[in-house]
């Protein structure tokens, strides 16, 4: 059975919070998952029967357990996040396809627009999270933009395309949700302390 098998790590394993790595017969990396408490987590693959058949054959699959220990879950769930999008195991679906937790970024450029995303680009920016929720992250998404009249458009609003009236005020102004930076209507410092 498996659990005899690794039944010094499940010993040994803290009940930390932390990222564990499976491995094949082949020194392969084929799952990485993160947890609140490593002891636990890990001990659930190996103490109980599982229904999903392709849990069972990735518990049958693994020869070599190792684990990394963080100071918080979140850490937990970056440095998952990372492995996952560095080696690519087998049997994690979950980010495989690039996809990543989303961010709340504020932009760095004029009139700085507030949206998620899960591209983290370092152009100056500053970004908030990840959240392991995109429910959660849509609610604090939705309170921000109840709170602050933020434009939610692309244009570039340098002066010069202000001044040269490139831009037409969109629904969010008609409706009070935005102040109209884009035709001139709130200065960038009222919008910066908006």
């Amino acid at each position: 059975m498996a659990s005899e098998k690794f039944e010094l790590v499940l010993k040994t394993i803290p009940g930390s919070p932390g990222v564990y790595q499976y491995f094949n017969k082949d020194g392969n990396i084929i799952y990485i998952g993160k947890a609140k408490n490593l002891k636990k987590r890990v001990s659930s693959y190996f103490n109980k029967v599982h229904d999903d058949a392709k849990t069972r054959i990735l518990v049958r699959n693994i020869d070599k357990i190792e684990y990394i220990v963080v100071n918080t879950e979140m850490d937990a769930l970056l440095l998952e996040n990372n492995l996952i999008k560095t080696h690519k195991p087998k049997y994690n679906i979950l980010l495989k396809d690039d996809k990543t937790y989303p961010w709340l970024c504020i932009k760095k450029e004029r009139f700085p627009r507030v949206f998620l995303t899960r591209n983290v680009v370092k152009d100056g920016s500053e970004y908030y999270g990840p959240y392991a929720s995109v429910k959660m992250a849509n609610a604090l998404m939705s309170l921000v933009k109840e709170l602050y009249h933020i434009r939610t458009c692309r244009f570039d609003l340098s002066e010069e395309n202000i001044d040269a009236g490139k831009f037409k005020v969109c629904l969010d102004y008609h409706i009070g949700k935005c102040k109209g930076p884009c035709e001139g209507y709130q200065t960038e410092e009222d919008y910066n302390s908006d």
